[in-house]
């Protein structure tokens, strides 16, 4: 057997079952369970796979107010936000962007009380120069992953 594209088939297969056994991903990529696990330890030591974790439906845990967080800030103080974001507990994903806001974050909250106390609490950073905050009304598509082209 070829093991051209083999990686990326690997990784395909994860994203379909991400609990998927050595044993079960050898018969189904037609490779030893060896070549598999070899495979599986470069793609974790490359940094390409980071994790195995569980898709948590957050609405059902009483998270179910969503917001999309944009804010402007002092250029300076950038990678002191991003890194107070990245630790706030609530904040799903961050990003620095371009265009009229540097920095968009996504939060889950209880409710629009929870989320107003957490969006205050930034705002009193004098770094942060101006903020936009819109509340999803309707999930269409999250976490969503892709199958890799080989």
């Amino acid at each position: 057997m070829t093991y051209e594209n083999l990686d990326r088939k690997l990784v395909n297969a994860l994203l379909h079952d991400g609990r998927a056994s050595l044993r079960s991903l050898a018969e189904d990529l037609d490779v030893s369970v060896t070549t598999v696990s070899n495979h599986l330890s470069d793609l974790e030591e490359d940094g390409i796979i980071r994790g195995y974790t569980p898709i948590v439906d957050y609405d059902k845990l009483g998270y179910d107010v969503t917001a999309v967080i944009q804010l402007k800030c002092e250029g300076s103080a950038l990678p002191d936000i991003t890194e107070r974001l990245r630790e706030h507990t609530q904040m799903v994903s961050v990003y620095e962007v371009t265009g009229d806001h540097d920095i968009v974050a996504i939060g889950k909250f209880t409710d629009t009380d929870h989320m107003n106390e957490q969006i205050k609490e930034l705002l009193i950073d004098p770094d942060i120069k101006e903020s936009n905050t819109s509340v999803v009304l309707n999930t269409v598509v999250e976490n969503q992953q892709f199958d890799l082209d080989y």
